[in-house]
């Protein structure tokens, strides 16, 4: 059975005022009072209760960690940042997947409240909803300090991490006019998204510089999931006048993009051309050197880690902190127009 600090005061023959103190490092104790009070807590094998401290401090050194997609790649390397951070400073991590569901959100946010978290790392679902940013203002409320990572919140200023999405888009989509392509498709993510709607500009963008005319057929709207880049991919291979590339906005989707042009023995790039946005580890694992727009995803958590600690050691409300990232293209041949 675990000790308790009634069995410290006991063994140290002290009040239980005394024993918190040493435990909490407040208040003055006498040096052989605390001596002996030390000795109890090693002969007792006592492990203090961080439920416990947070109870009495009313906080914990524990962060909250909100993300979509658990089982994506991109936020996969993103936590791997944070956790590099958080270890240094020996920080607890809570992680919540909230599977791009605003209740799912808004729960993890109610729910890390209650835990008394000193601070919070959020990926949010929507740009558009308002009850997230509620939950977020009531917590910040608190003087815990909140950091968006890569989406912004509808009527709010928070510290935040994010990509530029808008230059990434842009030069992956100018790379592949470069190589001749003028009928160039986009599958984007979830429109209620900051990064969808900033992809969506940068390939307009670069349409437009290009003195390319947009049609509105070559805009297909996914939602970030496989089977959304696969059910768009096969309405593009089914159109009369086929675009010659496709830009493709996340992982994910482009490993539906791929699976589609497979099962139609489509070949990449001879029949048609793909960039897509993030890295897929699988697609290169299996040798197929898909060109992709690189998201600089663990630096992404790195520096909303650092974002976070550095608003926990000021302790007291700062001025908001925003940093943009940029992504950079990476050519891997995919992008090439064979066929012209």
């Amino acid at each position: 059975m675990s000790s308790t600090i009634n069995d410290i005061a006991e063994r140290a023959g002290v009040s239980l005022t005394t024993v918190s103190r040493v435990l909490n490092s407040s208040g003055y104790v006498k040096k052989e009072t605390r001596e002996k009070i030390l000795m109890a807590i090693e002969e007792l094998n006592y492990t203090p209760s961080a439920i416990a401290r947070s109870l009495s401090k009313n906080i914990t050194n524990t962060i909250g960690v909100i993300i979509p997609e658990i089982n994506n790649q991109f936020y996969g390397e993103v936590i791997k940042g944070i956790s590099s951070v958080s270890d240094e400073y020996d920080l607890n991590m809570i992680l919540c997947n909230t599977d791009d569901n605003i209740e799912k959100e808004i729960r993890a946010l109610k729910l890390l409240k209650e835990q008394r978290i000193c601070g919070v790392i959020i990926a949010p679902t929507s740009v558009e909803d308002e009850l997230n940013s509620e939950y977020l203002k009531a917590i910040e409320q608190l003087g815990i300090p909140v950091v968006l990572l890569d989406g912004h919140v509808k009527y709010s200023d928070f510290n935040g991490v994010f990509v530029d999405n808008v230059r990434g888009s842009y030069e992956g989509t100018e790379a592949l006019i470069k190589q001749g392509h003028k009928k160039i498709a986009i599958i984007t993510g979830r429109m209620n998204s900051d990064a969808a709607k900033s992809r969506l500009l940068g390939y307009k963008q670069a349409l437009a510089i290009n003195k390319i005319s947009i049609d509105d057929r070559y805009i297909l709207l996914g939602n970030y999931g496989q089977e959304s880049g696969y059910n768009c991919t096969k309405e593009i291979i089914q159109m009369e006048d086929r675009p010659t590339a496709i830009f493709v906005c996340s992982n994910k989707m482009t490993l539906g993009c791929v699976k589609a042009l497979r099962e139609y023995n489509i070949s990449i790039p001879e029949d048609i051309s793909i960039l897509g946005f993030d890295k897929v580890e699988l697609l290169n694992s299996l040798g197929m050197n898909i060109s992709f727009i690189d998201g600089p995803t663990t630096e992404l958590g790195i520096t909303a880690m650092k974002i976070l600690v550095e608003n926990l050691e000021l302790k007291q409300s700062s001025k908001i902190k925003k940093v943009t990232l940029m992504p950079k293209v990476v050519l891997k041949g995919s992008e090439k127009l064979i066929n012209k």
